[in-house]
């Protein structure tokens, strides 16, 4: 059944963007705060370190990805199990390279003649990135974004935005993260803001097209365990209501579900899907094929990487208040943190794929036109 991405959209912005609002207002805890803007003040008492919870955590994660991990080191260590033969490393990424070592330098530096532009290398630096990831991509498979999908690449820019400003209305009800370095009026926050957080979705989607490739994906995920069950409309309706649960509660009980932050978002889209009877990123495991499942959250958690990496000497950056589990920092990130870049992929192949959806949707025949080779 041919997508219809707008009904997901109208269907499914309501309850993500309400439900958290809703739960605080009926506990009665005070509305103003959570539209401070910028936001600045912290006043969720997160709760301390516990090794109980932080295990509990060890255990749902790793048993989680224990079997995906297993198949795909055996299948890796055979013959042909990495990527496809390198080839031509195209010029246009030979300069992705050489502007990513430079923004690189000057994130990390601090430079007196460079100093007004210190705190805005994170989009050069992530568009550097996004080129040289393409380039490999095409250098591999002939393929890239770039250069088969420009306007589509394009577009993912203005959504990933508004994608990313929604993970920074919820981490209001949670507040996980915040961000050191930045003083501005709200006019220019909201301007610097989304122009960074519109390289998300380009950087996860360009990556997941490199690494889908591998042949231990292709070889070992194409077919593998089926789930025909995926888009039951019972389960869909089951799964609908216990993401919406979740999002209504995280505002009264931050410190128990702050990782639904993750995890409501991609179950509550999802489940939108199934109950109207749309394809979803989950859908190929009626097949056994998991490849996208793999190489999206794969994706999500490489970039994942180098966010941390390259926020940490940044002068503009992020830090971390996670309750229970914050230990064992990687970066500014603790490592049971990086767990939630892997639902987090997920969620960018499941919005990307609307706007896909649109994208190659058939024009109508009364425009005269023919559906975009795009």
């Amino acid at each position: 059944m041919r997508n219809k991405p707008w009904i997901t959209t109208i269907i499914s912005v309501p309850i993500l963007i309400g439900l958290p609002l809703l739960g605080v207002v009926l506990e009665g805890l005070p509305v103003g705060r959570y539209f401070e803007f910028p936001p600045q003040t912290r006043f969720i008492k997160h709760s301390p370190f516990s090794w109980g919870v932080f295990l509990l955590y060890v255990v749902i994660i790793g048993g989680a990805l224990f079997p995906f991990v297993y198949r795909g080191a055996r299948l890796a260590r055979g013959n042909g199990g990495g990527s496809p033969a390198l080839g031509r490393f195209p010029w246009w990424g030979w300069a992705g390279v050489f502007s990513g070592i430079a923004f690189w330098a000057l994130a990390w530096t601090r430079f007196s003649w460079f100093s007004a532009f210190q705190a805005h290398t994170f989009t050069p630096l992530w568009i550097s990135f996004i080129i040289v990831t393409n380039a490999l991509c095409f250098s591999r498979t002939g393929r890239s974004l770039i250069t088969h999908r420009p306007g589509f690449l394009v577009c993912l820019f203005p959504l990933s935005a508004v994608f990313w400003w929604f993970f920074e209305y919820l981490n209001r009800f949670v507040q996980n993260w915040h961000y050191m370095g930045v003083r501005y009026s709200a006019s220019s926050y909201v301007l610097y803001a989304s122009i960074s957080f519109s390289t998300v979705l380009p950087a996860v989607m360009s990556v997941r097209e490199l690494v889908r490739e591998f042949r231990w994906i292709q070889r070992g995920f194409r077919t593998w365990t089926k789930f025909p069950l995926v888009s039951n409309r019972l389960l869909g309706l089951g799964c609908l209501l216990a993401g919406a649960g979740a999002l209504l509660l995280v505002g009264i009980l931050p410190n128990v579900l702050f990782s639904m932050l993750w995890v409501a978002p991609l179950v509550i889209i999802v489940s939108v899907q199934i109950l109207t009877g749309q394809s979803h990123v989950f859908s190929g495991l009626s097949e056994g094929d998991w490849r996208e499942i793999v190489s999206s959250a794969l994706a999500a958690l490489i970039c994942g990487w180098f966010w941390e990496m390259w926020n940490y000497w940044s002068l503009a950056k992020w830090e971390y208040t996670i309750p229970f589990v914050d230990r064992f920092h990687v970066f500014e990130m603790p490592i049971l943190g990086y767990g939630g870049y892997l639902p987090f992929g997920l969620e960018c192949a499941a919005v990307a794929g609307l706007i896909n959806s649109v994208w190659n949707s058939p024009i109508p025949e009364s425009c005269g036109t023919a559906e975009s080779s795009n």
